[in-house]
C-alpha cells in the first residue's frame, strides 16, 4: 500500500511536467508564386498541368492540414499532412481536366494551415476551354435548324403578315 501511495504522486508529477513542455502552434506567413494565373486556351478534354510553389516566409514551421480545390475536375498530388520548415519552399502539382467545361473557367485552390491572417491562402487560375472544331456548328447548320423551328430566320427577317401590312402567295 505504501508503494502505491508513493507511486501516485510521482505519476502525477510526471504527467504535469510532460504536458507543460508542449509548444503551441504559432502562425506564419506564406508566399505563393504567381497566385493568380491566366492560362492560354485549351481544347475541351485536354488536361492542364499546374505547378505551384509555396514558400514559408515566416519564422515558424508551416503545417498544411488541407488543400481543397474548388472543383472535382482538379486533382491534387498531395500527402495528408505537409510540413514546410521556415524559409523553405515546396512545389505542388495539380491536374485540371477540362472535359466538363466550355468557355471561360475560373477555379481556386485553397490551402489551410497555420497561415496568417485568415488561416488560409488561395491560388486561382483562369482558362478558356474551347470546344473541338468537329463539334462546332457552322452558320449553315444553325440556319437550317432555325428553319425547322417555329420562329425561323425567314420569319424573323421578313416579319409576320400583321407586321408587313401585306401577304404573299403561299403564306396563307
Amino acid at each position: 500500500m505504501k508503494k502505491l501511495v508513493l507511486f501516485l504522486p510521482v505519476m502525477l508529477l510526471l504527467m504535469l511536467t510532460g504536458t507543460s513542455c508542449r509548444k503551441s502552434l504559432q502562425y506564419t506567413t506564406v508566399n505563393i508564386k504567381d497566385s493568380i494565373r491566366h492560362y492560354y486556351p485549351i481544347k475541351r478534354g485536354q488536361q492542364l498541368d499546374i505547378m505551384f510553389q509555396i514558400t514559408n516566409t515566416g519564422n515558424e514551421a508551416l503545417i498544411i492540414h488541407d488543400i481543397q480545390p474548388s472543383c472535382g475536375c482538379i486533382v491534387l498530388d498531395k500527402s495528408s499532412h505537409i510540413v514546410i520548415p521556415e524559409h523553405h519552399s515546396r512545389q505542388f502539382h495539380a491536374t485540371y481536366n477540362s472535359s466538363k467545361n466550355v468557355g471561360e473557367v475560373m477555379h481556386h485552390i485553397r490551402i489551410y494551415g497555420n497561415i496568417l491572417p485568415k488561416r488560409e491562402a488561395e491560388l486561382s487560375f483562369q482558362v478558356n476551354v474551347v470546344p473541338d472544331a468537329s463539334y462546332t456548328r457552322d452558320y449553315e447548320e444553325l440556319y437550317q435548324n432555325q428553319q425547322k423551328d417555329k420562329g425561323s430566320v425567314k420569319r424573323m427577317v421578313d416579319g409576320t403578315e400583321a407586321e408587313r401590312g401585306y401577304y404573299i402567295d403561299g403564306e396563307r
